[in-house]
């Protein structure tokens, strides 16, 4: 988890940002990135690829990368942003929106297998979030960023779980569309809400 960070600091590299998004899969809901600046050599108990962890180690890795960050940035793309340019370009649109955020210009960027056209050193790791901690890092944010959003989401819709499943497509979520119709906050462009609004099923009414 360290390897990709302590070969940078070996070339007076320290200023390493890690760059993820959480919510490509998801059904309804933005899709949220993060950037995040950890100081130097900073060691954790519980960062780790943010999928591997459950929900209770997430909000303590996130007390620890609070405390151990030096900055961080978010950067959301909406879901009028994803059926617009398509979740690949919203995903990278939210990341470089996250990077504008850190208060501290990084020296190097570490994404999660993302390429970006940016002024400042990176490089894209394939499961970028399994072995590097920057990485790690803002995918633990940029997830539980976007499950609180999902949550108070859940508060307006409560008919369809978002606290539960955030937005991704599981046979409750598929059930609740087709009883309840399709909400603002799905993205028109997936199936299948698509197909629903193809077929004029009707949308979501309060």
């Amino acid at each position: 988890m360290y390897q990709f960070e302590k070969a940078l600091y070996e070339k007076g590299i320290t200023l390493i940002a890690g760059v993820d998004e959480a919510g490509r899969g998801p059904l309804a809901g933005p899709v949220v990135a993060a950037a995040v600046i950890l100081k130097k050599d900073a060691t954790f108990e519980y960062v780790n690829d943010s999928k591997q962890l459950s929900e209770k180690e997430r909000d303590l890795a996130l007390k620890e990368i609070k405390e151990k960050a030096l900055a961080i940035g978010i950067g959301i793309s909406s879901v009028e942003e994803i059926d617009l340019i398509n979740i690949y370009r919203a995903s990278r649109e939210a990341m470089l929106s996250a990077i504008k955020q850190l208060k501290i210009k990084p020296e190097y960027i570490l994404t999660d297998a993302m390429p970006m056209e940016i002024d400042i050193p990176m490089e894209p790791i394939i499961k970028g979030d399994a072995k590097s901690v920057s990485i790690a890092a803002a995918s633990i944010v940029a997830k539980t960023t976007r499950d609180a959003y999902m949550v108070e989401m859940d508060k307006l819709f409560p008919q369809y779980g978002f606290a539960k499943h955030k937005g991704y497509p599981t046979k409750e979520h598929l059930e609740a569309l087709k009883t309840y119709g399709v909400t603002p906050i799905h993205r028109k462009t997936y199936q299948p809400v698509k197909e629903l609004l193809t077929k004029d099923l009707f949308t979501y009414n309060d």
